[in-house]
């Protein structure tokens, strides 16, 4: 029977007869391929990857300012990944701690804007609007806010939040309901809620 042979960090080298297709790596498929994918893209070539990707990410964008050097940005990447969003939009310094992205900004689209009003301006001119998370007076809470399809989730940073520049730049304000007592959330587990609270507004699922 032709199969790889399972691992504990992914999948061996191929057994039986190799595949044939232009999307598959030849040295993924005699050496095993460990990378953090799903099944579906083993030893896939990582521009094979991108492009079927391309064929299927979502409308939503993500946008995270950095001016302090966020930990939490390499995390809300991944999550970005995971939900198949378009393009990831790192707002100030270019140099963010990768870490937490486990190697999916290789897979990610991931665009740099030196400032809010250069990222707010491309969002105007993509007719994209921008819908900022944060627990702020005014918001929204986000079990009743209709996200649209086409937007930005923009995110601030871990402890301040969203800068006054980045709030002045928003749509709209929502925030993520909480019941206990601390008054925030981490920053990357905020964008992962909301990312997904876009997926369940707007992806269908077979029951």
């Amino acid at each position: 029977m032709d199969h790889p042979e399972l691992t504990t960090h992914g999948v061996g080298p191929w057994r039986g007869e190799l595949p044939s297709g232009p999307e598959y790596d030849p040295e993924l498929l005699e050496h095993g391929d460990t990378r953090n994918v799903i099944d579906r893209y083993r030893y896939w070539r990582m521009e094979a990857i991108v492009a079927d990707l391309d064929l299927r990410r979502h409308p939503f964008h993500v946008a995270i300012e950095n001016w302090q050097h966020d930990l939490n940005i390499g995390s809300i990447v991944r999550s970005a990944n995971a939900f198949a969003a378009e393009t990831v939009h790192i707002i100030g310094r270019r140099r963010w701690n990768k870490r937490g992205a486990m190697v999916t900004d290789r897979y990610q689209h991931v665009l740099q804007h030196p400032d809010v009003a250069t990222f707010a301006a491309w969002a105007k001119e993509a007719s994209l609007p921008v819908i900022g998370i944060d627990n702020v007076p005014g918001s929204v809470i986000i079990e009743t806010f209709p996200f649209p399809e086409r937007c930005v989730l923009l995110f601030g940073q871990e402890g301040p939040g969203l800068s006054a520049e980045a709030l002045a730049a928003c749509e709209a304000i929502v925030e993520i309901s909480q019941f206990g007592s601390t008054r925030s959330i981490n920053a990357s587990a905020a964008a992962a809620v909301a990312m997904h609270a876009w997926i369940m507004q707007h992806v269908g699922f077979r029951q």
